[in-house]
């Protein structure tokens, strides 16, 4: 069995302790994962060293993984009502105070947290990642109200709304969590939080024009195009949209021009940059109109059939509806 064999298998493991959990969540938790290490796997080699955190151990990258997969199930959560009002409200809280769920069903929750409590080489990192799940999920809340609601929020609106839900700020506190990236400093520079707002503007974006077509046949009005065609009919808002990307993408690397981070965090933002191409293509599931078909067919052979034997292995796992959020 191959580590990334292993790290699926733990992932789906311990998804079982939260209802609605499915191998979806951990399939692209992984796949996802999996493409961002590998991007700045040279630069967390590099400073190993001095932070003693390999980049290859086990520990580290499964619960990555786990906090990916996390955020996807949450945002499924909200989006497909997979648990109860109530056990949502429940599980938010929990998470983002850091403490066991009040309710059942949950226990993974509480897991997590402890892991990467112990784990955090910096405990600021803890301290902030549990304020980035709080954002996240008041992020998530309010999209679906708005989508929900009769209101229509204008696009700038949406805009500072999805900067939080596409949830980049989760993933760059994990990593630095687990390998000393030093983020909780960083975060102090005015041109650190102008980079991690652009870029969480480029992947917001990114996110909807790949998956307008999905979400509008879902019926999901959540999606920055879907909005602006309800506002504007006649607006050509695909060149809108990208005018508006071409546009986040060119500030996004003024900035990293004037300014010099440590390693890793030039290849980390570049591949966070890149991941429509490189991530959102291959996504065998989540992020491909032609998910349906596909199943898992985008894992290498022996990762399907990990993927396969824990299904059988527990007759309750289902497959989620396709869906293109993020």
């Amino acid at each position: 069995m191959t580590q990334t064999e292993r790290a699926l298998q733990q992932v789906l493991e311990w998804g079982r302790s939260l209802t609605g959990f499915a191998d979806e969540h951990a399939v692209e938790a992984v796949r996802g994962g999996q493409y961002i290490l590998q991007r700045v796997h040279s630069s967390l080699r590099e400073i190993s060293a001095s932070t003693g955190r390999d980049p290859e151990d086990e520990t580290l990258i499964v619960a990555f993984y786990r906090e990916l997969a996390l955020l996807f199930w949450l945002d499924d959560c909200n989006d497909l009502g997979l648990i109860a009002p109530e056990q949502l409200a429940a599980v938010e809280q929990a998470l983002g105070q850091g403490v066991p769920c009040a309710l059942p069903g949950f226990e993974g929750c509480a897991v997590l947290r402890a892991s990467l409590a112990a784990l955090a080489y910096d405990h600021r990192d803890y301290a902030q990642l549990l304020d980035d799940t709080r954002c996240y999920c008041a992020a998530l809340r309010a999209g679906h109200a708005q989508a929900a609601g009769a209101e229509r929020w204008s696009y700038a609106e949406y805009l500072h709304n999805g900067i939080e839900s596409i949830a980049y700020a989760n993933v760059f506190c994990c990593l630095s969590l687990l390998w000393g990236l030093d983020m909780a400093t960083l975060r102090a520079r005015p041109a650190f939080r102008q980079v991690l707002r652009l870029i969480s503007a480029i992947g917001r974006l990114q996110n909807d024009l790949h998956g307008r077509d999905k979400d509008r046949s879902a019926g999901e009005p959540d999606n920055a195009a879907i909005l602006l065609l309800q506002q504007y009919p006649t607006m050509p808002v695909v060149e809108f949209l990208n005018d508006e990307l071409a546009g986040h993408t060119r500030m996004l690397h003024r900035v990293m021009g004037e300014e010099r981070f440590p390693a890793p965090w030039e290849p980390l933002i570049e591949a966070m940059a890149a991941i429509h191409a490189q991530y959102y293509q291959t996504s065998t599931s989540r992020y491909r109109s032609d998910a349906a078909a596909a199943g898992v067919a985008g894992l290498n052979a022996r990762e399907a059939a990990a993927c396969a034997c824990s299904r059988r292995s527990d007759p309750t796992q289902r497959r989620m509806p396709q869906k293109g959020r993020s």
